[in-house]
């Protein structure tokens, strides 16, 4: 009997929490009576902002790969093992990771932060590209779901 390996990480930008965090609180001492709304629709937006876009949760195993942002877990997609081509490890270089969750016609981009990441080849030609802590793992846990390997 073989043994199927699944991989679990989560991915925080713990920069962009605290840089949130701390133009949140400003925003909400400084405001007078003549600015309470706009204030609270833009505490609302960092609020909104470090919910979903400043973690990502990411499961890859027999099953595919599935990703959560936030600590709401929404956005959420989910890649079956059979729509996945092919998976390997890119490094993001800091100026061109777009941070969060972003869908262009030639890929979707689920990152945090810099560095190594995960990027699946759909059999469309589309590709995924996900932050994940352990890249080496995560590929390792999908090539054991497809015997063929990745």
């Amino acid at each position: 009997m073989t043994a199927i390996a699944v991989y679990t990480g989560r991915a925080t930008n713990w920069p962009f929490v605290v840089v949130s965090a701390a133009l949140a609180v400003p925003l909400l001492t400084l405001g007078n009576a003549d600015y309470v709304v706009p204030l609270l629709v833009a505490a609302a937006a960092v609020l909104v902002n470090v919910l979903t876009a400043s973690s990502i949760r990411t499961a890859a195993g027999p099953n595919g790969v599935s990703v959560r942002f936030g600590l709401l877990g929404r956005p959420r997609a989910t890649y079956r093992l059979d729509q996945i081509e092919r998976a390997e490890v890119v490094d993001l270089p800091l100026w061109n990771v777009s941070w969060g969750f972003w869908w262009t016609m030639r890929g979707t981009y689920c990152t945090v932060r810099s560095g190594p990441a995960l990027r699946l080849t759909l059999r469309t030609g589309r590709t995924v590209t996900v932050t994940v802590p352990d890249p080496q793992a995560a590929v390792a846990a999908i090539g054991s779901g497809n015997r063929g390997g990745y």
